[in-house]
């Protein structure tokens, strides 16, 4: 369907399926595999319209809303979904499936990176996030090896299978494909000292239900605070220090605040403990060390171009980039990071 034709379906599903009358139904903000839309009711209230495309696993989808309304209920900023006049969470006409929750104003997504009061903010509300989610029916806290979340074995398999497979068709020199393929063997070879430095860690870590993917793009702020969290995942238990070092050190920030992320992380984590004071001294200690850890041991974007060429933009390979040199960033700065984290946390 057209751009134009969807605006005229999306209307017609919130009328009919919604009982919400719109005034107007626009394009919203871009998203990385839906297309969204915002539209405005007879009373001029707002409504974020999430419109998935074919092939996409809905009850997946009703999982993750139903996290993130439990989270909600738990009190967590977190949208509230509106449901069809039959209950449901996504509804299905004319080719299309939707989800609608309120629209959030006046709000930014975190991708311009933390500074000020915002790194307090964010981790009291990942750490309120985290001791909400703890209780969730899927199942309590259980500790999981270090080695689990950092997993080096299979950062060592998945580089060389890249390699391998660049080795037989080599990638064309100067572009994103040859700085993949130039980066996973510079990768490769610093496993052994990342496995290294990784015996510091915890024998164990926390793992919970957590968000899944609490990234930059999906944490809303408003001046100094966190409006809102958006678009979780499905419940499953994750490391919680993993999430919280994902948000708080993100590359961006990391990069463009070389003399504030390591204070500005200390902020963070102090927050997070006094909102979740269930988490071990010893795991938020190990906050850069795991964020480090995990950047070291992804693959992630340096497989796209293989495996999912359509999805290389511009803004990937910004990422992509920055993402690696953030891990250095975390590593050369690693036991000054936690030296600091020592003091905030006695």
């Amino acid at each position: 369907m057209s751009g134009e034709s969807d605006v005229m379906v999306v209307a017609g599903i919130l009328a009919l399926l919604y009982r919400i009358t719109p005034s107007a139904v626009g394009e919203g903000p871009a998203g990385t595999a839906t297309r969204n839309y915002v539209a405005e009711d007879r009373e001029g209230r707002r409504w974020f319209v999430k419109a998935y495309p074919r092939g996409t696993e809905l009850e997946a989808e009703r999982r993750a809303l139903a996290l993130g309304e439990a989270a909600r209920a738990a009190g967590a900023p977190v949208p509230a979904v509106r449901q069809t006049v039959k209950g449901e969470m996504i509804a299905s006409a004319d080719g299309l499936s939707v989800s609608v929750t309120e629209y959030i104003a006046d709000a930014e997504t975190a991708e311009g990176g933390l500074s000020g009061g915002r790194w307090d903010a964010v981790g009291g509300a990942v750490g309120r996030l985290h001791r909400a989610l703890a209780s969730h029916p899927v199942g309590p806290p259980r500790p999981v090896a270090a080695r689990e979340v950092c997993d080096v074995e299979r950062a060592g398999r998945r580089l060389e299978e890249l390699l391998a497979r660049w080795a037989t068709v080599p990638p064309a020199p100067g572009g994103f494909a040859a700085w993949c393929a130039q980066t996973a063997r510079q990768r490769l070879a610093a496993l052994p000292e990342v496995a290294a430095r990784l015996e510091a860690l915890p024998v164990a870590l926390t793992a919970q239900v957590v968000h899944g993917d609490l990234a930059s793009p999906n944490l809303l702020m408003r001046g100094e605070g966190v409006a809102a969290v958006i678009d979780f995942r499905p419940p499953g238990h994750r490391s919680a220090v993993w999430e919280l070092g994902r948000i708080v050190l993100d590359p961006r920030t990391v990069l463009a605040r070389p003399d504030e992320w390591i204070p500005g992380l200390a902020r963070a984590v102090g927050a997070y403990r006094v909102a979740n004071p269930e988490l071990a001294t010893e795991e938020l200690l190990a906050v850069p060390r795991v964020a480090a850890g995990y950047m070291a041991c992804s693959v992630y974007p340096l497989s796209q171009p293989l495996e999912d060429p359509a999805s290389v933009t511009p803004a990937l390979e910004a990422y992509g980039r920055a993402r690696h040199e953030a891990a250095g960033v975390l590593w050369e700065r690693l036991e000054e990071a936690e030296e600091v984290l020592r003091d905030v946390l006695r």
